[in-house]
């Protein structure tokens, strides 16, 4: 009887300090309860429910989640069969960022009670952290079906996975509408959902900080900036988007190892925290740290294997480390999951650029051009990658026959006629080649690459020394970074006999060759050797 009134009498001082919002006290009531009769269930289950709730408290710096996975796991040994508490270990490991054994307790939750809306919801929200949308939509549906009155998580849920899809499909379009309307009148019956808004609102307070911060990034006081955010986390230290914003503005100082730093914090108070993964990786890249940004992209892969960004976003650093295989397989990838026409065409263009450039396979890389042609045939800039490719190839009049459709598109393209003139050149037209170049300059008339072609071909196909001079300095002009124009305005001038001008011009173009790697170095020291052989 005594340990019966001192149970009642414990579970009221428990109620009364969470009431009072002392989560910490109640902790502490539970575990000298414990202490006392450390077989007892129910006190193990309210001890996870009190450090899942700290756990998640934004005014928390510490991370209880397996604490509370410990304590429910003691309390199903006494309850094998209850639904409920499966369902409490899936929602800890899903805060935990384990979505594997989320789903697994779930799915052990509904296999105990098959009307359980709470665990199918929770499956849907883990399904879709998965991307694995149709049984993510498979599971609200049940949710709503087993609680239609309080499922505005569920229609909510519904809403967002529809509206994925409602630029490929008009029908999503109208079924994410309706789905977003049910979950504003199911709201009021709703707990779960009533408390997410309750939760939003508090973040409310923070709004006077963060309009104050954005304010001073706005006008470039940076630093007091850091100064605002830093004692908001100070205050708040659970509230995650604090630690993004510090890690943003550490990444604009140019401070990124900080930024990296904030980022991470970020991550291990929520570990699906996208954003926080997403810049995480732009901070290694700026960084240089390629590794790093790998095996965090590989890590958000993980976690939503079927978002095409992150496959793109990889694959473009594996190109930049030099694992061509892997990112030929990450761009393909990325173009199967297709989000859109004009997002997968301009993939299937950086994949052609891949095969064209870096595994030399032409074939595959017309393919892939001519895919990206299917899907935006109004891209004038797959023409110009075409043409280049056939050019490649020396399939002249293919590349012939795309430059002419991309000028019906776009007729005063530059590039375009630019690309026709070396186009001309090699088949040995030079007078179409002279027009076309002339063309290009006359709609572009800082183009060097066209004023320099023209140069090479009156220096060294028609002997006009004078003109070439005059269309290499044009080049230099506007672009005084190009190493190829002051190599052959060097050899222009070296023809008229004034060694020493052509010497100097020799010179630059070895100095700015070194940082732009257009000419073999040694073609330049030749040369110079000649002029004074």
């Amino acid at each position: 009887m005594n340990m019966k009134n001192d149970t009642k009498l414990l579970d009221k001082k428990i109620k009364k300090e969470i009431k009072g919002g002392n989560v910490k006290s109640a902790i502490e009531l539970c575990q000298i309860g414990l202490q006392k009769d450390p077989t007892n269930a129910d006190l193990h289950l309210r001890l996870g429910d009190l450090y899942m709730a700290w756990h998640l408290d934004i005014y928390s710096s510490c991370q209880y989640v397996d604490e509370a996975i410990t304590e429910y796991q003691i309390a199903l040994e006494s309850f094998i069969d209850s639904a409920e508490i499966y369902y409490k270990i899936g929602l800890a490991q899903f805060h935990k960022g384990d979505m594997d054994k989320a789903v697994n307790y779930f799915e052990n939750a509904v296999s105990k009670d098959p009307k359980f809306a709470k665990a199918y919801y929770m499956l849907a929200e883990t399904y879709t952290k998965k991307a694995r949308f149709l049984d993510a939509e498979t599971n609200a549906k049940k949710a709503i079906q087993y609680a239609p009155f309080a499922s505005s998580c569920a229609h909510y849920l519904l809403h967002n996975i529809y509206k994925i899809s409602s630029f490929r499909i008009f029908k999503n379009k109208l079924k994410s509408a309706y789905e977003y309307t049910m979950s504003v009148l199911t709201l009021p019956f709703d707990k779960e959902a009533l408390k997410k808004v309750k939760e939003s609102l508090t973040y409310i307070k923070f709004l006077p900080i963060l309009v104050k911060g954005y304010t001073m990034v706005q006008s470039k006081g940076l630093d007091k900036a850091l100064d605002i955010y830093i004692e908001a986390v100070d205050k708040a230290p659970g509230f995650v988007p604090l630690y993004c914003l510090l890690g943003d503005i550490y990444s604009t100082l140019g401070q990124f190892e900080n930024a990296i730093t904030e980022y991470k914090m970020a991550i291990w108070l929520d570990n699906l925290n996208i954003p926080a993964y997403r810049h995480l990786c732009k901070a290694y890249e700026d960084l240089g740290d390629y590794d790093n940004a790998v095996e965090i992209y590989k890590k958000l892969i993980q976690i939503m294997p079927n978002m095409p960004e992150f496959h793109s976003n990889l694959a473009n650093i594996l190109y930049v480390k030099g694992d061509v295989d892997g990112a030929v397989s990450h761009f393909q990838t990325a173009i199967t999951l297709n989000p859109s026409k004009e997002w997968t065409s301009v993939v299937n263009q950086t994949l052609g650029f891949v095969f064209q450039e870096a595994k030399q396979d032409l074939d595959a890389a017309i393919t892939s051009y001519q895919s990206a042609y299917l899907l935006t045939p109004e891209d004038i800039d797959i023409y110009v990658n075409l043409g280049s490719a056939f050019y490649d190839k020396e399939d002249y009049e293919n590349a012939l026959a795309v430059y002419r459709n991309a000028l019906d598109l776009d007729p005063q393209n530059a590039k375009i006629h630019c690309n026709l003139g070396f186009l001309y050149w090699g088949k040995g037209d030079t007078d179409e080649a002279i027009r076309e170049y002339e063309l290009a300059i006359k709609f572009d008339k800082n183009y060097d690459i066209a004023y320099n072609n023209l140069g090479v071909i009156y220096l060294d196909d028609l002997g006009r020394v004078q003109k070439a001079m005059e269309m290499f300095k044009k080049s230099v002009e506007c672009n005084p970074n190009y190493a190829l124009a002051h190599f052959n305005l060097a050899r222009s001038i070296a023809i008229t006999g004034d060694k020493i001008e052509a010497a100097k011009l020799y010179q630059i173009a070895q100095d700015v060759n070194k940082i732009t790697n257009e000419i073999d170095p040694q073609d330049i020291i030749d040369k110079i050797n000649a002029l004074f052989d």
